[in-house]
């Protein structure tokens, strides 16, 4: 098990009432397969250290957030999400923090949408924020939810940063330069035969057609693998793909936040993303395949095969937006 440090201190420091022995409990029974360290800030890029930032910022509010979760405003969103005060604080919290260090570059998140930026950046930076991926986890007090930052230049995406603030793991990842979780690089599994791989899937989230699809075919692909998880956070589930504690991911219906910093950690981390049709379109059409390079093919296929093309994410069967 880790060692107690700072961090630790800090989160502990907002933590009081009922849901305490929980969290503390979930906070230090991690995986030891991955040993954090710190990241040593100065050799990461400007951005990235600002993107980390945030996003610990972020997770602190989100912390505090969770001992007061009968206080919180919830309302719907669209027939299956949630949105709660939670993911505002936390967007406002990265979006204040960006916007003082970087004012020219845009912004694209979940909650407020496109922000333009105020200089001649603005065209050529783009932050790419999901305040809390998975609400509905947080809601109910469950553990895999995350914030998800995504920079992208000239719209190739640069820099990724996830984390996981229950857990205190932080995925980073910079294009040509590797991934980390906390400091230690990562690397997607090498496992080479689907019917003993461990694989994340998640539902469709707007397309109801497929959504439908999905759960009827669902049992021909548990079949195929050799165990399915469902987390219910896309960027923890493209995370843990590229940290290799699982070894494929599957979800179509998502929007460009639920993805764009995980799909760069998984191919930092030597991992092949595609969307169902194989191409790389899967920040377009919001459909994703993620897995080492070992099972891709035959995990890709296997989709392919059960589950069809699920590009469209729109509920009435037209292209959707992000």
């Amino acid at each position: 098990m880790r060692g107690f440090d700072q961090n630790d201190s800090d989160i502990i420091g907002q933590l009081h009432g009922s849901r305490t022995i929980t969290i503390l409990t979930l906070l230090f029974s991690v995986s030891t397969v991955h040993l954090p360290t710190i990241i040593r800030s100065t050799s990461l890029d400007p951005i990235v250290n600002i993107g980390i930032k945030a996003a610990r910022s972020a997770g602190n509010v989100l912390m505090r957030c969770l001992d007061s979760l009968d206080r919180l405003d919830v309302r719907p969103k669209g027939r299956h999400d949630l949105v709660s005060d939670a993911d505002q604080l936390s967007e406002d919290t990265i979006i204040e923090i960006v916007r003082k260090h970087y004012p020219g570059h845009s912004i694209i998140s979940e909650e407020s949408g496109a922000i333009a930026g105020s200089g001649d950046e603005r065209d050529a930076f783009e932050w790419i924020i999901d305040p809390l991926d998975g609400t509905l986890n947080f809601l109910h007090n469950h553990p895999d939810f995350s914030v998800s930052i995504a920079v992208r230049k000239n719209t190739v995406m640069e820099h990724a940063i996830v984390f996981d603030p229950l857990r205190n793991d932080l995925y980073t990842a910079s294009r040509n330069h590797g991934a980390q979780l906390n400091g230690r690089r990562i690397r997607a599994t090498n496992a080479t035969s689907l019917k003993r791989s461990t694989i994340s899937l998640g539902a469709p989230r707007r397309n109801f057609a497929h959504r439908d699809r999905w759960h009827e075919r669902l049992p021909h692909v548990v079949k195929g693998t050799g165990g399915v998880r469902m987390s219910g956070s896309t960027a923890l589930d493209l995370a843990h793909v590229a940290s290799g504690r699982t070894d494929g991911f599957f979800q179509p219906s998502l929007s460009i936040w639920d993805i764009a910093a995980g799909s760069l950690l998984v191919r930092e981390a030597k991992g092949l993303v595609s969307d169902c049709n194989g191409q790389q379109e899967f920040l377009e059409n919001g459909c994703v395949v993620a897995a080492g390079t070992g099972i891709f093919s035959e995990f890709l296929g296997m989709i392919q095969s059960e589950m069809g093309d699920m590009t469209d994410r729109s509920p009435d069967g037209t292209a959707g937006q992000n």
